[in-house]
């Protein structure tokens, strides 16, 4: 597809290395977790508790930190590719694609 000037329209690369990392960070709680003889023992115990349950406890937290890292990143690089691009409305203004109130319209 070409655009008005007659020069090829060109997309951005499917994979990028935020998406790379952003992937690092969904997929590492699984590996952690299938990876089961990495943590079925007892011991290190923590306050009492056997270091299985401590450990998959301590990975819901991660996990999380994860996915948030990944979701934030997510959200930049969907930004990116939106004003990186020339397609989509610039948000300059705080989000808002409406005009500012009291301008008509």
């Amino acid at each position: 597809m070409a655009t008005d000037s007659g020069a090829p329209e060109t997309k951005p690369p499917a994979v990028t290395p935020v998406r790379a990392v952003i992937a690092l960070c969904l997929f590492a709680p699984f590996a952690a977790m299938f990876w089961v003889g990495s943590y079925a023992k007892v011991e290190p115990m923590l306050g009492g508790i056997p270091f299985f349950y401590w450990y998959q406890m301590t990975w819901v937290l991660i996990s999380s930190a994860l996915t948030l890292i990944a979701y934030k990143l997510w959200q930049r690089d969907q930004r990116s590719r939106r004003t990186g691009a020339g397609t989509g409305p610039r948000r300059d203004d705080g989000g808002c694609d409406l005009p500012p109130h009291g301008t008509g319209g």
